[in-house]
């Protein structure tokens, strides 16, 4: 019977450290997520600013949404990867998933 109430333990600390660490990815994920969002903002309305006195010109293509989504993209995939490697499946899965849904996103973005 003790071995039992070992793995009940275990089990209920795996899933508590599984919980808290799908929360930490998905607030890392988020905070990234916003960073890419801002710099992108900032940068449009940089680019409104300094159209208002040029003459119409055909503007060269614009990578930085491509690269900003592309490195999200990236540094999700390398957690989800980790993730896979020390036995959280579900959470990495999801993350792969996020991971695949960012980099379709950059690729739409292709100039």
């Amino acid at each position: 019977m003790p071995k039992l109430a070992d793995e009940q333990h275990y089990g209920v600390q795996g899933a508590l450290t599984a919980g808290c660490l799908l929360l930490l990815v998905l607030v890392a994920d988020v905070a990234a997520g916003l960073l890419v969002v801002i710099v992108l903002t900032v940068r449009g309305l940089g680019r409104m600013d300094a159209g208002s006195g040029r003459t119409v010109t055909t503007p060269p293509p614009d990578w930085t949404p491509v690269l900003g989504f592309g490195a999200l993209a990236l540094a999700v995939g390398v957690t989800a990867v980790v993730l896979l490697r020390i036995g959280h499946r579900v959470i990495g899965a999801l993350q792969l998933t996020l991971c695949v849904l960012l980099a379709a996103h950059a690729l739409r973005l292709w100039p």
